[in-house]
């Protein structure tokens, strides 16, 4: 999948196209349909799918103080688009000045000029241009326009905010069920306080470098994907109130990890279920006893391969 930040960087050389724009934060299943749908239909036409999206939460620029934090950096969603078939993403920067282009103005410059689409795929509750005067029955007359309608789990919609929700209260399982694969952070591996080189259990801190959900202080059973591979982990979210407390910190005990250095590198967690709350132990003895209790119940779960 090719990737342009800036309309300004595209110099199309097809004719035509089908575009799909939205936010997509975590690509959901509810994104997937309308990427796929997309997809679909620029396949069935010989064209390619270029979907506009842009770098940041419309509400970062335009109201920042309820401005959701992310499912997932840009870099995973673009991954998740790749994968999903896309031929091209446009990456727009969400300004103020953005937010007072008209639709009609977006559509003429951008999706029409720019991407050259001949039709639109988007989600039922998409909209767009200053006032959001861009909705979908305004698409629907002015260009041929696919909606989508809303993608149900037992009757509920899914959507950004519910997933956000399940990750926050530590609901792991659910948010994956939403999000049709396992919610994951990215971080960089960082020096921490090697306590758990004391206690056995030598783990990874990790530091993000976006304002991401993070799942409620706890133990989680996930995967971690680095430059070695793929590997079980036991994750710990939390302040570590039996060593003394502190900052809250991510950290992940990966089994069967090879003993070579990794300060520095990049490492995807996935938490695939939550195991225990966080908590306050008599003595370092006890925590090391929970913490190979942990691992135990990590090693044993034939889901995570």
């Amino acid at each position: 999948m090719q990737v342009h930040f800036g309309e300004e960087l595209i110099r199309a050389e097809w004719s035509r196209s089908v575009g799909c724009i939205g936010t997509f934060d975590g690509v959901h299943l509810g994104h997937r349909t309308v990427i796929a749908t997309a997809v679909d239909r620029a396949r069935d036409r010989g064209l390619p799918c270029i979907l506009v999206t842009f770098d940041r939460h419309p509400a970062a620029v335009l109201a920042p103080e309820r401005c959701p934090k992310q499912i997932a950096p840009l870099s995973a969603n673009l991954k998740a688009l790749e994968a999903l078939g896309v031929s091209l993403s446009l990456i727009l920067p969400f300004t103020r000045e953005l937010s007072q282009t008209t639709a009609q103005s977006f559509l003429d410059s951008v999706l029409i000029d720019e991407i050259k689409a001949e039709m639109l795929v988007v989600g039922h509750d998409f909209a767009f241009g200053k006032g959001r005067e861009g909705t979908t029955d305004w698409l629907q007359s002015r260009i041929e326009t696919e909606v989508i309608p809303p993608f149900e789990i037992d009757g509920h919609r899914v959507s950004s905010s519910e997933i956000r929700r399940s990750v926050e209260a530590g609901d792991v399982e659910h948010a994956m069920k939403l999000l049709g694969h396992p919610f994951a952070v990215q971080g960089v591996v960082v020096s921490g306080n090697r306590m758990g080189r004391v206690l056995g259990y030598p783990t990874i801190n990790l530091a993000r470098s976006y304002d991401g959900v993070l799942p409620s202080n706890g133990i989680y059973a996930g995967m971690a994907s680095t430059n070695q591979g793929r590997h079980r982990a036991a994750i710990s979210i939390g302040i570590r109130p039996t060593v003394g407390g502190g900052d809250r910190t991510l950290e992940a005990f990966l089994l069967d990890f090879p003993e070579t250095e990794i300060y520095g590198s990049s490492v995807d967690l996935e938490f695939h279920r939550r195991l225990r709350n966080e908590e306050m132990f008599d003595s370092l003895d006890a925590l090391k006893e929970q913490m190979a209790r942990d691992v135990a119940l990590v090693a044993n779960d034939h889901v995570l391969r």
